[in-house]
């Protein structure tokens, strides 16, 4: 019989977050599932201490608190899935979540735009226009003697 889950969640090639720092909360969902929805612990919570992770680097530690602010408390991030009736839908909706937001907050940033200059002919055009636009308006004055 196979595992249910890998050893750990795959973030991207570089980065596997172990199982043992992962943890879970099961609650009763507000989401779909009629009569069931009061009787069956569906909705899941995956809780990841990312302050005290062994598998982080300095680096990505400091740029995930940093990106992840938001959604991060006491250094704990947490991922709640109740979209769909069944639990173990529930736990691959919210490892799916932690993985790709972890994979966004790591992202390196993108590099600065560079400032450039309008050239000469995008002044010129940019000057035509202007002098089209006085003329026009000055067309619509009344006459002056």
């Amino acid at each position: 019989m196979p595992a249910a889950h890998p050893p750990g969640l795959r973030v991207d090639s570089a980065l596997t977050i172990p199982e043992a720092e992962l943890s879970w909360r099961f609650s009763r969902s507000s989401g779909p599932g009629g009569q069931g929805v009061n009787t069956a612990d569906s909705r899941a919570q995956l809780v990841w201490d990312l302050a005290g992770s062994a598998v982080l680097s300095p680096l990505q530690r400091e740029r995930l608190l940093e990106r992840l602010s938001s959604r991060v408390v006491d250094g704990v991030l947490t991922i709640t899935a109740s979209e769909h009736r069944a639990q173990l839908r529930n736990r691959n909706a919210a490892r799916a979540r932690l993985a790709a937001v972890v994979a966004e907050a790591l992202r390196p940033p993108s590099p600065s735009r560079r400032p450039t200059r309008p050239s000469r002919g995008a002044k010129e055009r940019r000057s035509e226009a202007k002098k089209r636009c006085t003329g026009v308006k000055r067309l619509r004055r009344p006459p002056h003697d």
